[in-house]
């Protein structure tokens, strides 16, 4: 099993970053691929990026393709969302998710993981 925490979450102006930490615990976080999705009030989850457990190639959604980034570094059991020029659209309660995804399933599919942090707000104000 793994547990997820995430930090960074916060008030940012329009245009603004943030940067948004996955902190997961165990000792076998390289074997997991990754993911980030949120949820805006009244709307259902959304998919926002994901990194597979070989770190090769990365998944967006194409409402923050060229402005969101995910990595991961295996060493230190974290997952990274940096947020660049936020629009009040990307408020939302963030939330970072694990599993292990077969090759044959889209890693966007919110059921393909099976773990998932509490949350973290990110509001982007106009």
């Amino acid at each position: 099993q793994v547990q997820l925490i995430e930090s960074g979450g916060g008030l940012v102006q329009a245009g603004g970053s943030l940067r948004l930490s996955c902190a997961a615990s165990g000792r076998t976080f390289s074997t997991y691929d990754m993911a980030w999705f949120r949820q805006a009030p009244g709307l259902e989850r959304e998919f926002v990026a994901a990194i597979p457990r070989s770190g090769s190639i990365m998944n967006y959604a194409d409402s923050v393709k060229g402005r969101f980034t995910i990595s991961r570094d295996n060493a230190k059991n974290a997952a990274i969302l940096q947020m660049n020029s936020l629009k009040p659209e990307d408020t939302a309660v963030y939330y970072c998710a694990a599993g292990i995804i077969q090759y044959t399933v889209p890693r966007s599919r919110a059921q393909a993981y099976n773990y998932w942090g509490q949350g973290t707000q990110v509001t982007v104000s106009s």
